[in-house]
């Protein structure tokens, strides 16, 4: 029997830059995932949709869960400077033209940190390897509160909430595994 994915509830405080609306939106938009997600696996024509549909469902669990406690600062004693984190390299990636994910990736064979660009949620995720930041770059993340020629202020609101702990913790997952 095929077990179901179950939406995810996420204790997002109030966010500066990033309205609440936004985010009441963006869950929406998640629970979508989810349920569509459920919905393909369950179907007796498996569809090439699922892997949107999973994808987008994840990438937003990993999203959500980054704002969880609320901001916390980036430490450049932290694990993630360590092993050479670059956060202006990320934003200057992130604002690249077109819609999709930012996306920070730890591979455990070459031991380094890699940034990518994820087109859509299932074109260019790099096999195997573990996303420790992940920043959603369609428009539904930001067009209530910015224009998209505004976009590079909501990524600096998306930075500014960032609870790095969460992000930290990623890493030493990846790491562990």
């Amino acid at each position: 029997m095929t077990k179901i994915f179950e939406e995810k509830k996420f204790n997002i405080p109030k966010l500066k830059g990033i309205s609440e609306k936004t985010i009441e939106e963006h869950l929406k938009l998640y629970a979508g995932y989810v349920k569509n997600a459920n919905e393909l696996l369950q179907a007796k024509n498996y569809n090439r949709r699922f892997p949107f549909e999973f994808n987008g469902m994840r990438n937003h669990e990993i999203y959500f869960a980054h704002f969880e406690g609320g901001p916390q600062p980036f430490s450049s004693e932290g694990e993630l400077a360590k092993a050479g984190f670059d956060l202006e390299k990320f934003k200057i990636m992130a604002l690249t033209r077109g819609v999709g994910w930012a996306i920070v990736y730890h591979d455990e064979a070459s031991k380094q940190l890699l940034n990518t660009w994820v087109d859509e949620h299932h074109l260019g995720h790099l096999v195997g390897l573990s996303p420790i930041l992940v920043l959603d770059m369609w428009e539904h993340a930001y067009f209530i509160d910015y224009t998209p020629g505004e976009k590079k202020q909501y990524v600096e609101a998306f930075f500014e909430n960032l609870n790095w702990q969460n992000v930290e913790q990623n890493f030493a997952n990846a790491v562990q595994k």
